[in-house]
């Protein structure tokens, strides 16, 4: 159940990190509900995920997943570079986020 909570709040950060890009272009309520909900939703399912995980070890996986994902998400939507060395680096937090999974 643990797992499913931060699987859940990275989803949910995905979509303040969208809200939070469109928000910043345009502030109006639609903008601000995916910002505030997407960031206010992923804390408050991560926070109970510590119920059944070790908070370090989910709060890292957290970290990683959500800002691979925020990096994916500016690369194909909001045209961010797509660099080599951008794509090996978003490899190497896939990589210590699925290690960090498996190791606990």
């Amino acid at each position: 159940m643990g797992w499913i909570l931060v699987l859940l709040a990275a989803l949910s950060e995905f979509v303040g990190v969208i809200g939070l890009k469109k928000y910043s272009e345009k502030k109006n309520a639609i903008n601000a509900l995916l910002y505030y909900g997407g960031f206010g939703l992923a804390f408050f399912l991560l926070y109970n995920s510590f119920k059944f995980l070790q908070v370090s070890t989910a709060y890292a996986v957290w970290i990683g997943v959500g800002t691979a994902g925020a990096v994916i998400i500016n690369m194909i939507f909001f045209g961010e570079s797509k660099s080599t060395g951008r794509i090996v680096s978003l490899c190497l937090i896939v990589f210590g986020v699925v290690g960090l999974k498996a190791l606990s």
